[in-house]
């Protein structure tokens, strides 16, 4: 459960992380980094595409620079897993409560811009 989200650093089961990171299958993956920065594209969500979660919640930065690419959403379309994308302040309660609900949900937060 992800307990506190400020610009720059989010707290997940009493952990501080301070960079970008995936939850896949429940496990956190800190320190993760896109081949371009504020691009999101098939390639940097390998591990998530293989989990095949129902749902894919995306946290876009503070202000929202994070773009999911044209590429990626056909990919998720194609593979019938839905995208929610939202300003990271947002999209990590929609992950909670999903989470919450018993959804088998992914997500990869931009912590910043």
């Amino acid at each position: 459960m992800i307990e506190h989200f400020t610009f720059g650093s989010m707290t997940i089961d009493g952990k501080r992380y301070q960079s970008d990171l995936k939850i896949v299958g429940g496990q956190v993956v800190s320190k993760w980094w896109r081949r371009e920065s504020h691009s999101l594209e098939e390639a940097d969500i390998d591990d998530i595409l293989s989990a095949k979660p129902d749902v894919f919640v995306v946290g876009t930065g503070q202000p929202g620079r994070m773009q999911v690419t044209g590429s990626l959403r056909s990919v998720l379309a194609d593979a019938k897993i839905q995208l929610i994308e939202e300003p990271t302040a947002e999209a990590f309660r929609t992950f909670n409560r999903l989470s919450k609900e018993g959804r088998n949900v992914a997500a990869a937060f931009h912590m910043t811009c």
